[in-house]
């Protein structure tokens, strides 16, 4: 389940990485590999070179390398970053809390005897070279209200379902996505574009200080809604017994007495 925030802390994590001469590559499984890449393709790459800096889009983390594309890894819904051992994010929600070696699907050696690596039981996630920022939204930590507004502006999909969209707005999943209609006190099915002037202000206010709450709090499953998203749960504001649909495609928990 990593979402923004916890690719944000691989970020971080991913910063010890920095300045680092890669030895050599490890990305036998070629499932992993997106957009065409190959372990030659990251051999040229990588090999020789360091990374530069560590930077992030949405659930997109990417690893700049002095004159050569740039690095991005997707860690799906069940992938974590080690470097040198040292691990992201301790406890991942609805994964494994093992680290099987036969899960790492990409590993960076460097030349000091560290490394880097990706492990992902499901496979969900993936590796790609010169990855198209251009095509992700803004980020959800810094989103404006502008951006919020086009993002929602004549659009029937559900409210949910949009402001998941990648390429409207970065980093928002599934729990982080509850919890901030859960505290705009808007219903994920609403048609996206018919909220008010207020509302939009409100739904702004909402996603940038959301994340910016669970991530102090340590991961997008910190959220006051989390422990009520289960059949029968209820509401933390009022007690109303939650509703459980399916909106946009995902599972959802939303309270029919405040969320309209």
């Amino acid at each position: 389940m990593p979402e923004m925030i916890e690719v944000e802390a691989y970020r971080r994590l991913a910063e010890k990485a920095l300045g680092r001469t890669i030895a050599t590559v490890d990305a036998g499984d070629a499932w992993f590999l997106k957009r065409g890449v190959t372990q030659a393709a990251l051999n040229d790459a990588l090999v020789g070179r360091d990374f530069v800096a560590a930077r992030r889009i949405g659930k997109l983390m990417l690893l700049d390398l002095d004159d050569a594309p740039t690095l991005g890894v997707r860690f799906g819904m069940t992938g974590r970053l080690l470097v040198d051992d040292a691990i992201g994010v301790i406890e991942l929600q609805y994964s494994s809390h093992r680290l099987e070696t036969e899960w790492d699907r990409f590993v960076v050696h460097f030349d000091d005897g560290g490394e880097l690596r990706v492990n992902d039981p499901r496979r969900l996630g993936g590796i790609e070279l010169g990855p198209d920022e251009a095509r992700l939204g803004p980020d959800a930590a810094t989103v404006t209200y502008r951006e919020v507004t086009d993002a929602l502006d004549r659009s029937e999909a559900p409210l949910k379902a949009r402001i998941m969209d990648q390429h409207r707005i970065a980093g928002l999943g599934n729990l982080l996505a509850d919890e901030i209609l859960w505290r705009a006190g808007l219903d994920p099915a609403r048609p996206a574009g018919s909220l008010t002037t207020v509302e939009r202000r409100r739904l702004h206010r909402r996603i940038t200080g959301t994340v910016a709450l669970l991530d102090s709090r340590g991961g997008s499953h910190m959220g006051d809604l989390q422990m009520a998203r289960l059949r029968g749960g209820r509401c933390p504001k009022d007690g109303t017994e939650l509703d459980r649909r399916t909106v946009g495609g995902r599972t959802t928990y939303s309270c029919p007495m405040h969320q309209h």
